[in-house]
């Protein structure tokens, strides 16, 4: 019965790509029960109302998403991290004063001479012993001053 039911929504989805612009608009009413944003494109409108059908199937987002997003909105949420995520087993190499230094990532951290650390900052600072931002140390991110000269701005 789901199975015939998840083939239902699969063409109900689908349909929504023949429709026009007016079409998709009843739909959004339907769906939404008032009228759709005039702004929205046509693409917009199919993909509006493509998420609500399989929402409605599928369910939503869990209760974490739908607090970041709020967040966001809101301006209260912290910034998403920005850069490579790296996935255990992943393997950087820095040389600092001659030495070449290795660090695996692992799922709780970071490994570095035997010892696990929760982040490359305090990795970078044990190398180092200051205080380096540890992405930035292991050229996992430039530095913003460069970024902008190059791009002369």
């Amino acid at each position: 019965m789901k199975k015939e039911k998840e083939t239902e929504i699969r063409a109900e989805v689908e349909n929504l790509r023949s429709l026009d612009k007016d079409d998709l608009r009843a739909r959004w009413c339907k769906t939404f029960g008032k009228e759709p944003p005039l702004a929205l494109t046509k693409d917009l409108l199919g993909r509006m109302i493509a998420w609500r059908i399989q929402e409605k199937f599928y369910g939503g987002h869990d209760k974490a998403t739908i607090k970041l997003l709020d967040g966001l909105v809101r301006g209260e949420a912290e910034k998403l991290e920005a850069g490579p995520r790296l996935k255990p087993g992943t393997v950087l190499m820095r040389e600092h004063r001659g030495v070449r230094h290795t660090v695996t990532v692992v799922l709780n951290g970071f490994v570095w001479q035997g010892q696990t650390f929760p982040s490359l900052t305090t990795v970078a600072r044990a190398i180092t012993g200051t205080s380096w931002n540890g992405p930035r140390f292991f050229g996992l991110r430039i530095k913003r001053d460069a970024d902008q000269v190059e791009a002369g701005q």
